[in-house]
């Protein structure tokens, strides 16, 4: 895993904390500093706990450590997923099937971009990814079900998105209610449960509500709200003019994992579905479920009134992933004479044509993307050598930035609590430090969202510049 980051932060060029996990580091911070966390600003973003808790626990290493172990803890994260999907295909439809499926995955540009940014949504989808692939390893030998080792990661998982719910509820019942499967015959899981020790039974329903019991504990000691997550991340998808709701679905959630795989590999995992259902159901079906399973939940976050973002698909993409790599060589899991192998192989080398047909286009996506977030990631390092030298400090009072996105990271990196950092989009100071873009680029290219409430941003009357860089100008008043 750790080879396989290195070699994807080589590749990309580029690595840094997004606006999202700044925030939860930076709430993180003031924990371990006995401060509750600042949600209560505009447009912060939907608390994380887990990531909260990295950042109470990597604190006494200063803030650079903090920021650089969470961006590697991403990179293995995501090269761990390249490796639970291959597990997972060569599992289910051979090697090659599962070599095919990570390399897919590791060069969606999304996916990718994602990482680069260490957003929640990878550990996310290596946690729920893994424990499909604990649960499909103890189908393919016919062993009981994992149990608690499911259920102890998603209930991490759960930590990191609350998608990972309805995952964790939807296992404990299949272990309550669904049928095991044994050696001759099938037996009720009613009876299988009635056999467990309610000790057993406890920890397992424990562990089904550890995630959203963890959640609402915290929303409801740091805002008196059990629900604050979910009523804020409505009000914000609002504020940001967000597509959200059921009626959108039809569009948006095939949309939104259209632009993760684009049309090659939508073609090849429908191949591969059709024709493993049809040929190696035995094989597919715990795929096919979880696949569905993952497009239900998806659904249910539109309806809950959460916004349709792209990076919510990651899971099903992958699972689609798991089926390309089988439409291009799940024939290998046929019989050497069986006459259905030639037709499969037909279809699967025209799959295979049009995947390398499209590198050259993923390519060019993949570079723009990354040559956009490594001027990010400069202006961002300008911004951080400006704290360096103490030119943004709080000597003098609270720093005012131009919009939101430098919020988080001043707050993380100067130890004090985001309410310190003030947009000038939503207000202003009268004392300390205004941090202004030094040309239209920097304020082009460092902005959170162009839907961000906004209004016109000056430098504040008395204040002087004292400092600049190639993409910021320090202006500073002290009363």
């Amino acid at each position: 895993m750790l080879v396989g980051a290195v070699l994807l932060r080589l590749i990309a060029g580029v690595g840094f904390a997004n606006y999202d996990t700044l925030y939860a580091l930076a709430w993180g911070g003031q924990l371990a500093r006995g401060e509750l966390p600042a949600y209560e600003l505009p447009i912060a973003p939907t608390p994380h706990p887990l990531v909260e808790a990295l950042g109470v626990v990597l604190y006494p290493l200063g803030p650079r450590a903090v920021e650089r172990i969470t961006v590697w803890l991403v990179f293995v994260a995501l090269a761990a997923c390249g490796w639970v999907v291959y597990r997972l295909a060569s599992l289910w439809f051979g090697r090659a099937a599962g070599a095919l499926a990570a390399l897919i995955l590791l060069t969606r540009v999304p996916i990718l971009s994602y990482g680069v940014r260490a957003y929640v949504d990878v550990p996310y989808l290596l946690l729920v990814l893994s424990a499909v692939l604990v649960e499909a390893r103890r189908r393919a030998a016919d062993e009981r079900p994992a149990g608690a080792t499911v259920l102890a990661l998603l209930a991490l998982a759960g930590l990191l998105r609350p998608e990972a719910w309805a995952f964790s509820a939807l296992y404990w019942l299949y272990l309550i209610i669904g049928e095991r499967r044994g050696h001759a015959a099938r037996t009720p899981a009613w009876q299988y449960a009635a056999a467990r020790s309610r000790r057993a039974l406890a920890g397992l329903t424990l562990l089904t509500g550890a995630g959203p019991l963890v959640w609402i504990l915290s929303d409801l000691a740091i805002t008196g709200d059990a629900l604050w997550s979910l009523t804020n991340t409505r009000h914000t998808a609002q504020t940001l003019d967000r597509v959200t709701g059921i009626g959108n679905v039809p569009e948006y959630i095939p949309r939104r994992i259209g632009e993760i795989l684009r049309p090659p590999v939508l073609v090849g995992a429908a191949l591969g579905g059709v024709l493993s259902l049809l040929w190696l159901r035995r094989r597919a079906i715990g795929g096919a479920v979880a696949g569905v399973i993952a497009v239900l939940v998806f659904v249910a976050v539109a309806v809950a009134g959460l916004p349709i973002n792209t990076r919510y698909g990651f899971l099903t993409a992958a699972i689609l992933c798991v089926f390309c790599g089988a439409g291009v060589f799940g024939w290998t899991r046929l019989d050497a004479g069986d006459p259905r192998r030639r037709l499969w192989m037909a279809g699967g080398a025209l799959v295979l044509v049009a995947l390398v047909a499209f590198t050259p286009s993923q390519y060019k996506s993949a570079h723009r993307e990354l040559d956009k977030l490594a001027r990010q990631q400069s202006i961002q390092g300008d911004l951080l050598a400006l704290v360096d030298d103490h030119s943004i400090s709080l000597r003098c009072g609270p720093v005012e930035v131009p919009n939101h996105a430098p919020v988080p990271l001043l707050a993380l990196y100067l130890k004090t609590s985001p309410a310190n950092v003030v947009s000038g989009q939503v207000a202003s100071v009268t004392d300390g430090i205004y941090v202004d873009p030094a040309s239209k680029q920097v304020e082009a290219d460092y902005v959170l969202d162009p839907h961000d409430p906004h209004r016109p941003v000056n430098v504040p009357p008395g204040f002087t510049e004292t400092h600049a860089n190639g993409s910021w100008l320090i202006f500073q008043h002290c009363s």
